[in-house]
């Protein structure tokens, strides 16, 4: 498809007459409540609540709104549903490219500390070895297809200089297939988990929840370099008794679904509770839809009174295809609502859901929702991020939030009281032709000038060194 034709034409006469209508209609049902509202403390707040809502949000509350109501929904939805058209472009057809991210076909070369090499070739093997391996030991999976269907469990700590690994030595040559709730548990610290491409194989979707679950004492983990999908939410993070695996590093994996989760289960990429100080970076994540329940689903999500997560780098596609399908899709959550007391890191997330993490030099594209969603957080850095077909960023809540340098096809949504510090927030179309970006494709306005460097940030999206160059952000042209 080429690219003047994206997005499709939808400047004809009858839609913008059935727009212009029900504009018209919407201004006559609200002016007469609006007049008498108005100049009150309630209709100033009516007010300020629905303009600080993206347009995306208020179709859907239209929508649902329209629901049991017949005759509304038959003047109404139409001029709706061109309305989102146009807010909501639907993705270009054909696959997107992965620009460089999530799992590369060469191998990740071994951590450092490996002393004894294991190699295991069936599943039993597979399972007898992570439990029996001790530290320095490379657990080396030989060619092949692995079904499991009951928990692959650790049986000993790895050390800082001396970490396990589990491994294959090339990519695209090891495949696990699982059909259990969790796929593999962490609750070792050290272990280390390259070069895999895992599948949830659950008949009913709510039956594959996690491909790891990381959890108490699996601290230190790396999750390097795989292909996983399939599941509702791939990587689980949490406490346990009252340990947190801090410092995990999940790098260069490719997380995606192959069609939209049928579950109520929560729908999350990356699902961060209570654990500090990790590290996302280079990854992949596409393709993540709930169907059921609040039908709401996430990409990288760090929540649970978490500190110091760093997201960065990474290319995020909430929906390749299907953008206004049923439920909302948000790329970057930092912080959350409605965590249970009961599996915050402090026992209460009164204080804040996340607090001092970063989000920079990421691209955020197609998400019927924001991009990037400050939500009870306490000193977010949201930095040179680009987001296409998004809407926008939001914070919330009573958040308190840093934005520098970010390139948005939608606006900063501010609401609840909460404080944002804003520089450099450049409209998409400024630097970047919207018909190609698209398609993840960059077909530079403007070249980059003069300017200062963002605290902590030195290089762009693929690892381009940003002095003496300034432009918003995540790549530089």
């Amino acid at each position: 498809m080429a690219l003047s034709s994206y997005p499709p034409p939808h400047g004809r006469r009858r839609v913008k007459l059935f727009a212009l209508a029900l504009g018209l209609l919407l201004m006559l049902l609200a002016l007469a409540p609006l007049g008498w509202l108005f100049g009150t403390a309630r209709g100033q707040a009516v007010w300020e609540q629905a303009n600080s809502r993206s347009p995306n949000e208020l179709i859907r509350y239209t929508e649902r709104r329209l629901q049991g109501h017949p005759r509304l929904e038959r003047w109404l939805l139409p001029p709706l549903h061109a309305l989102r058209a146009r807010v909501e472009p639907e993705p270009p057809p054909g696959p997107l490219p992965d620009l460089g991210k999530g799992q590369r076909p060469e191998a990740f070369p071994p951590p450092a500390g490996l002393s004894s090499r294991l190699v295991a070739d069936t599943p039993q093997a597979i399972r007898e070895a992570l439990l029996n391996a001790t530290p320095g030991t490379q657990i080396v999976v030989a060619p092949g297809l692995y079904p499991f269907d009951a928990t692959l469990r650790l049986g000993h700590d790895g050390r800082s200089d001396a970490p396990i690994a589990l491994r294959a030595e090339r990519p695209g040559t090891v495949w696990f297939s699982f059909t259990q709730m969790d796929g593999i548990r962490v609750d070792r610290p050290h272990w280390v988990f390259e070069n895999l491409d895992i599948r949830g194989a659950c008949a009913r979707h709510g039956d594959c929840e996690h491909a790891f679950h990381v959890i108490g004492r699996g601290a230190q983990v790396g999750i390097r370099n795989n292909r996983i999908t399939d599941f509702n939410a791939h990587i689980k993070v949490n406490g346990q008794h009252g340990r947190w695996p801090d410092g995990g590093e999940l790098a260069w994996n490719t997380l995606s679904n192959t069609g939209p989760r049928d579950t109520a289960q929560p729908v999350v990429m990356l699902d961060l509770v209570g654990a500090d100080r990790w590290q996302v970076h280079d990854n992949h994540v596409v393709n993540f839809v709930k169907r059921h329940g609040n039908r709401v689903a996430y990409g990288l999500f760090a929540k649970g009174a978490s500190e110091g997560i760093r997201i960065e780098r990474n290319l995020l596609v909430c929906t390749p295809g299907g953008i206004s399908q049923p439920g909302e899709r948000i790329g970057i959550s930092v912080g959350g609502g409605g965590t249970d007391p009961g599996v915050c890191r402090d026992r209460t997330c009164q204080a804040y859901e996340h607090r001092d993490g970063l989000a920079a030099n990421n691209v955020i594209a197609h998400c019927n929702d924001a991009g990037v969603d400050v939500n009870r957080g306490l000193d977010v850095r949201v930095v040179h991020n680009t987001l296409i077909n998004t809407a926008g960023i939001t914070v919330r809540a009573g958040s308190r939030a840093e934005l520098d340098g970010n390139l948005v096809d939608g606006r900063v949504w501010r609401r609840d009281g909460s404080q944002v510090e804003q520089r450099g927030t450049t409209p998409l179309a400024q630097w970047l032709d919207p018909a190609a970006a698209a398609f993840l494709q960059w077909r530079w306005q403007r070249t980059p000038t003069d300017g200062p460097l963002a605290a902590g940030l030195s290089t762009d999206f693929h690892g381009q060194s940003r002095a003496g160059h300034y432009a918003p952000g995540a790549l530089l042209p």
